[in-house]
């Protein structure tokens, strides 16, 4: 008796790979464990629905049902009746199920919150119709026959919040119902995407998942734009700048500094691609060609340099649907200049060196770094010359200064100079003079 009073006790039972086939006894699993809420049957015997449906009549509070890797066939020419009228997670992977299968099983599961259904070479062949209305998370992972033409069958799941989409081999995806920066009507819920393992490698395929509306987290790991190289970061950086209410990437919290930057440096990477493409600084002379809008949707979003609100405004026909306070602006010219790359052929001054008292002496020209001290410079002309450092007495001349007299300035023997790289000025004992 006190063994049968835990076992209605019991919640919780797992008997994976226990070689079970069969329901038992009508009536024995309610009877002994009444109250079980979550089992596992995976790696089984189980070869038939009727008998998982035998099972399920018994355990009217069941929540949690794992039969994977049980190949279940539905029995021909009969109709399968039951409910699992409290199930909220259905796990079905490797169990060679077809989504027109799939289908019929969820019938039997109206307040169904988790489905899973990994690696059965599924082909989502028909739009759902009143069922799965209440799945909030589908895996769909391994599931290599999916294409984007499928997911438009599953688009419209009104509560789907969670889709995994891992080692599919999806490479592209297009919501052709919504224009450039605006919304789609597809996968409306849709909070988490999980597209792992597969073949993208287009960077389309991240400005067209900013057009989903409820979008907060992606994971997109081990893909040929996303691999783990020297360039991880500036991927991770042009995937925050490419969706914009994306909060988590990669399981990492993306924080409001770091989407600063992003933007900020997403801005400047593509400003000269912008500024040849018809923007402007003046919005009324901004008229940026439809072949930059596509391939940088949120570039123009970014330019803005004001306050915008819901249903108050639109940025060149673009309808933003919440309050975003901006501040960029668009780039300026300065913004825009190619740096020079940090070598040292960029940092050197070429330095003439002239004799006054001696005009039949060829100039003598030499190129020094431009952080050079005259104390340097005097003892490099020492060794040239051979001759004393205390007998060199050193005027600097500057040739955009033409009135005589006032192009020189001597150089006295303990002054720490450093010419800039403006030839028109010299820092003499670190005070800046012009000449």
């Amino acid at each position: 008796m006190k063994q049968q009073s835990q076992l209605s006790k019991l919640q919780e039972v797992s008997l994976r790979n226990c070689a079970v086939s069969c329901a038992g006894e009508k009536g024995g699993v309610a009877e002994a464990c009444p109250n079980i809420r979550r089992v596992d049957l995976s790696k089984n015997l189980l070869s038939s629905w009727d008998e998982v449906i035998h099972i399920a009549d018994q355990l009217r509070h069941l929540e949690v049902l794992n039969l994977s890797e049980n190949k279940l066939k539905f029995p021909s020419g009969s109709a399968l009746t039951g409910t699992f009228s409290a199930l909220k997670v259905l796990v079905l992977n490797q169990t060679g199920i077809t989504w027109a299968e799939v289908l019929r099983c969820a019938v039997w599961c109206p307040g169904l919150e988790e489905l899973y259904l990994e690696s059965n070479n599924i082909v989502i062949s028909e739009r759902p119709t009143d069922v799965l209305q209440t799945v909030k998370l589908l895996d769909l992972s391994s599931n290599q026959l999916i294409d984007e033409n499928q997911l438009y069958l599953i688009a419209h799941l009104p509560r789907l919040e969670q889709l995994i989409l891992s080692d599919v081999g999806i490479s592209s995806i297009h919501f052709p119902d919504a224009g450039i920066g605006c919304k789609t009507s597809m996968f409306p819920s849709l909070q988490y995407l999980v597209v792992n393992d597969n073949q993208i490698s287009q960077w389309s395929f991240f400005n067209e998942l900013d057009k989903l509306p409820s979008l907060r987290a992606l994971s997109c790991l081990r893909n040929p734009l996303t691999k783990e190289d020297k360039e991880a970061n500036m991927t991770r950086q042009l995937i925050i700048a490419s969706i914009g209410q994306l909060k988590t990437l990669n399981k990492c919290e993306i924080l409001p500094k770091e989407r600063r930057t992003a933007e900020l440096d997403y801005r400047k990477a593509f400003g000269n691609e912008w500024k040849q493409a018809g923007g402007h600084q003046d919005p009324d002379k901004n008229r940026l060609s439809e072949e930059f809008l596509r391939a940088h949707p949120r570039y123009q979003f970014l330019c803005l340099s004001t306050c915008v609100y819901a249903g108050g405004l639109q940025v060149a026909d673009f309808p933003l649907e919440q309050s975003v306070p901006l501040e960029y602006g668009a780039p300026e010219d300065w913004e825009l200049k190619t740096q020079q790359p940090f070598m040292l052929k960029n940092q050197l001054l070429t330095l003439k060196i002239k004799y006054p008292d001696q005009l039949d002496q060829k100039v003598l020209e030499k190129q020094l770094p431009g952080s050079m001290t005259i104390q340097k410079v005097k003892g490099w002309l020492s060794r040239l010359l051979k001759v004393p450092v205390s007998d060199l007495l050193l005027s600097y001349e500057s040739p955009k200064v033409s009135c005589p007299g006032k192009n020189k300035v001597k150089l006295r023997p303990h002054d720490d100079i450093k010419l800039s790289l403006d030839s028109n000025s010299l820092i003499l004992n670190g005070d800046h003079r012009s000449v």
